[in-house]
């Protein structure tokens, strides 16, 4: 790691803003309004300052305890102790990464063979929700570890929901693809449903928790945009470009506010500005099926998740779209949805590849608190 005659004071400084600036509080919490963004915006700005003058990241692979080639797993999410656990779809057992790197597989209390969950979320609490998508019940996992199910209002066998998002009142909303209400939960786990605007098959898949509190549902085949106020309002607004077979899975909020959907099918991509301006802009890469979820860098590239793409994809803070080799691809799909850890390495989640995949970024610095944010924490 070459850090390019940068003195010790500069990253002592830099590593004290990026440690200190937002309170624990704010990790993983209901705290995610603007008055939040804004504390986590000094921590983005500064360790993109930092990263800037280390070595360029490096792509590479890892084994697993278990792969599934019917898509194991779908989403992750980082627990308050460092580990990363992945979210099982088919898969018949949960399996998670330490803060050391050691790659462990656990019980679950309910699988489902068709299909059981996509994506998941971070609780104020410390538990981790599973996303039902064809699962009858849901299921999370405490901070200690403790797995297990609990009643759910709605469930659909084609695929209810797809991800979800911490809401600023703390309650966790699951994003509808073929559901016909959305479904939440609140602070204290009692479980309810609320009406939507707009409802179609595979409407909406992964959500962002936009810097004014607004939460964002990320069109698959949806022809509208759909968003839920921090007020719990719910209502729409029109895109510039949508796809009816399969558009964007997967979003995320860059450094300087704007939201990102992930190009799944779509030919090119499309943003929301802070302002609420939609607009789209070029891709360099574009196949059927290429990506499946985002991940923030903590240098404010936003990299794109390879599903069937056969390279990867980022977008840096200056919007700039650029192209970069990986380590490992498949044809059948081989990862969907992203995690950011505390070292600011960027682990894919295995969906049917037979390997892990991760990039280290080098930064050199504790991204904790980056990490944790329930801006980002999600699929």
């Amino acid at each position: 790691m070459s850090t390019h005659l940068v003195s010790p004071q500069f990253l002592s400084e830099v590593q004290t803003l990026v440690n200190g600036t937002v309170p624990s509080s704010d990790n993983s919490s209901i705290d995610t309004g603007l008055v939040a963004w804004n504390k986590l915006k000094i921590i983005l700005d500064e360790s993109t300052t930092a990263s800037a003058v280390f070595t360029n990241a490096i792509v590479s692979t890892y084994s697993l305890v278990y792969t599934n080639s019917s898509v194991a797993y779908i989403g992750g999410v980082l627990n308050l102790n460092g580990d990363i656990h992945f979210v099982p779809c088919v898969a018949d057992r949960g399996q998670k990464i330490s803060s050391a790197g050691v790659v462990s597989t656990y019980s679950l209390v309910y699988t489902n063979a068709s299909a059981a969950y996509v994506g998941g979320v971070l609780s104020p609490n410390g538990d981790i929700h599973f996303v039902p998508y064809a699962a009858n019940r849901g299921q999370k996992i405490d901070i200690n570890g403790v797995v297990s199910t609990y009643s759910l209002v709605y469930t659909n066998s084609s695929g209810a929901y797809s991800g979800g998002v911490l809401a600023p009142n703390g309650d966790i909303h699951f994003v509808p693809l073929n559901s016909n209400r959305g479904q939440k939960i609140d602070i204290n786990g009692v479980v309810s449903t609320y009406s939507l605007v707009y409802t179609v098959a595979s409407a909406y898949t992964g959500g962002v928790v936009a810097p004014n509190g607004d939460i964002h549902f990320v069109p698959v085949s949806a022809n509208r945009g759909q968003k839920i106020s921090s007020a719990g309002v719910v209502s729409t607004y029109s895109l510039v470009y949508t796809v009816t077979d399969g558009g964007y899975e997967g979003g995320i909020l860059s450094p300087n506010g704007d939201i990102h959907f992930i190009p799944y099918s779509a030919n090119r991509g499309q943003k929301i500005s802070s302002a609420g301006v939609v607009s789209t802009y070029s891709l360099v890469y574009t196949k059927s099926g290429a990506y499946s979820g985002g991940v923030v860098a903590p240098n404010g590239d936003i990299h794109f998740v390879p599903f069937f793409a056969a390279i990867g994809q980022k977008i840096d803070s200056s919007g700039t779209v650029s192209t970069y080799s990986l380590a490992y691809t498949a044809a059948a799909g081989a990862f969907s949805g992203g995690i950011l850890t505390s070292t600011g390495d960027i682990h894919f989640v295995p969906a049917a590849a037979a390997v892990g995949q991760k990039i280290s970024t080098l930064s050199g610095f504790d991204f904790k608190n980056l990490a944790l944010s329930s801006f980002f924490n999600k699929f």
